[in-house]
């Protein structure tokens, strides 16, 4: 008797996945182009500078972004909140793309959600079926469930590859990897570089946008059909991810500072491209890294603060953080002409913008990590824009 009802419930567990399938195919059938984003950094920014793109070439585009804050952008280009009930999910891509086809776009642009490679598998190969995928780059991040090496993380990243598509990437230290995947595949290899796109063009952007984001989502227009004066226009004017590298004048009780959020580029590489960037707005300010820690992401810290201390070498440093260890105290007696200030976890926005107040006219650089207290954070010093 209990066989029995195993069975019957298998047969029916069995029949239900196979409708799911059939209507999920049929979802897939309505989206003709369906582009999806996967990399270390960046994916947001270019998922929604597509989408933008596209929507300027007359494409009825919508898009999803999951990085800083989850976001549906509308046909419209209308941000659009995402209120979970439970835990993210790559299931969430299903619904999502079922609902999306009910609008019968031109285009869909997905921002990869899966960390873990076996999940990135299925978000693209069960789930997406992309026909353009994009992978931004490959930097050392998520050593835990994507390998140590960049070569583990690239072959990580590329589970998204699709089969008899096009792959296009700005990545050149591991392309020759991402490029093999796709000959596996049959997939079209697209490299690009951010050359193309000059400095006039980016200080139109009212945020740090990278030149190599705007030739990743330039080159997915181009193979969608948009030209590409129409798609810079178009990009130009889209709306900013929430953890884009915007620059704040601040009001510090009295005290006038600049704060940049780059909480976002939580990886060396990624915090040392903005750093750079960053050069030709600061000039000879001076200033001052705020970094903010995770207590369970200690090899993070580390590499951070080694990256501050042997290559930024800012005028001062204040770091939310506890138990950083002796590497830190080595650093600090290596280098006393970085002011040096370390607060506790639990600490209000007004305890900071004080230490805040304590410089003048300096360039207060974010770093770190934005998700949860660092987004919290930064929408609190809103209130001390000047």
């Amino acid at each position: 008797m209990i066989e029995l009802t195993l069975g019957i419930l298998l047969f029916i567990l069995i029949g239900m996945g196979l409708v799911e399938s059939h209507f999920h195919r049929l979802s897939l059938a309505q989206l003709p182009i369906r582009i999806h984003v996967n990399g270390s950094r960046g994916k947001s920014s270019v998922a929604r500078l597509i989408a933008a793109g596209l929507r300027a070439g007359g494409l009825k585009t919508l898009a999803k972004t999951t990085g800083t804050a989850p976001r549906i952008i509308d046909e419209n280009g209308k941000d659009r909140i995402i209120h979970r009930l439970r835990d993210a999910s790559i299931g969430e891509q299903v619904r999502l793309l079922r609902n999306f086809a009910k609008k019968k776009p031109d285009a869909v642009v997905l921002e990869c959600m899966a960390v873990n490679p076996q999940y990135q598998w299925v978000s693209e190969q069960k789930m997406i079926q992309s026909t353009v995928s994009v992978i931004t780059n490959v930097r050392p991040d998520h050593l835990d469930e994507m390998g140590s090496t960049l070569t583990d993380n690239a072959m990580s990243l590329s589970n998204t590859i699709p089969f008899n598509g096009k792959l296009v990437t700005s990545e050149k230290e591991m392309g020759s990897v991402l490029e093999q995947v796709s000959e596996k595949r049959n997939t079209k290899f697209n490299i690009v570089a951010g050359d193309e796109v000059t400095p006039e063009y980016l200080r139109r952007f009212p945020y740090l946008e990278h030149k190599d984001n705007v030739a990743l989502a330039l080159k997915v227009c181009e193979l969608g059909g948009v030209e590409k004066e129409i798609a810079l226009e178009g990009m130009v004017h889209t709306s900013p991810d929430p953890g884009a590298t915007i620059i704040w004048e601040l009001d510090c009780n009295g005290t006038p500072n600049y704060f940049v959020n780059v909480f976002a580029a939580n990886d060396p590489t990624s915090t040392l491209d903005i750093w750079h960037q960053l050069q030709a707005k600061i000039i000879d300010s001076p200033t001052c890294i705020f970094l903010n820690t995770r207590d369970d992401r200690r090899y993070r810290t580390n590499q951070l603060l080694s990256l501050i201390y042997t290559q930024i070498k800012p005028d001062a440093l204040i770091i939310r953080g506890e138990k950083l260890g002796s590497k830190f105290h080595d650093y600090q007696q290596d280098n006393p002409h970085i002011k040096s200030v370390q607060l506790p976890y639990k600490i209000g926005i007004k305890e900071i913008v004080a230490e805040f107040s304590k410089f003048e006219n300096y360039y207060i650089v974010g770093i770190g990590n934005m998700v949860g207290w660092g987004e919290k954070f930064v929408q609190d010093l809103k209130k001390y824009r000047a």
